[in-house]
């Protein structure tokens, strides 16, 4: 049998690094040590590997998790072998992180080393905003957090001036900046059906943000999030 397919770019990655990148679209994590990831991104493995459901960790984030309506849905990925990731064919990236954090957006997240610590955080100033999403998963310590992106991200350095993202097209963010809230909305605009871009994070000092070219839509169960359980939530923080 002849085929394209059989060329070394469509065979599985040789690497002795744990986390390798398969192509734009996949990545391969050796195991070892266990792995955190979404649920229903593993796309296939090899070796003695087993999944099994990754608990809150604790009533107060379990707390958060059904207050936000932040579906952070993990796995665990353990055994001896090799696993693949994607989702939706969108464009993986890792981020090595040294005694440091990011704050992402859980729809893009794909899979991240287990001695990694993770929780719920909302955005302060939120206010009655909340129902918009503003309410993002964070990620820290020493490890590989590994993201989807869909289409092509903007990096973007946040020392050199203000940049304000849409909510829904941030894919993570340095975990120590602490964005502002910009609501452009004004009556003019509000009664002709509104522009579309009405709340915006502001970010402004040293870190990065990631930004991707597509907005997710809102949760419709975000909706009735509000200013009083923001604060509640912030007895959890």
């Amino acid at each position: 049998m002849r085929s394209n397919l059989f060329q070394a770019e469509s065979q599985p990655v040789l690497s002795q690094e744990r986390w390798a990148k398969q192509n734009d679209q996949a990545i391969r994590v050796g195991l070892g040590p266990d792995v955190l990831a979404t649920k229903g991104a593993m796309t296939s493995y090899r070796g003695q590997i087993a999944f099994h459901h990754e608990k809150s960790g604790g009533m107060a984030k379990l707390a958060k998790k059904i207050v936000t309506s932040e579906d952070v849905s993990l796995m665990r990925v353990s055994g001896q072998g090799e696993v693949w990731f994607g989702q939706d064919a969108g464009y993986v990236y890792t981020v090595e992180l040294e005694n440091e954090g990011v704050s992402l957006n859980v729809r893009n997240l794909l899979a991240f080393d287990a001695t990694l610590a993770w929780d719920i955080k909302r955005i302060k100033g939120a206010g009655i905003m909340a129902g918009n999403g503003l309410f993002n998963t964070t990620v820290t310590g020493v490890g590989t957090v590994a993201v989807s992106v869909v289409g092509k991200p903007v990096l973007f350095d946040c020392s050199a001036a203000p940049v304000a993202v849409d909510p829904n097209a941030t894919v993570l963010w340095s975990s120590h900046l602490s964005p502002s809230i910009n609501n452009s909305m004004n009556m003019s605009s509000a009664l002709r059906g509104g522009s579309g871009e009405a709340i915006q994070y502001v970010f402004h000092g040293p870190g990065f943000v990631l930004v991707q070219a597509h907005e997710w839509a809102p949760p419709p169960e975000e909706k009735s999030g509000g200013g009083i359980i923001g604060n509640a939530l912030d007895l959890f923080s």
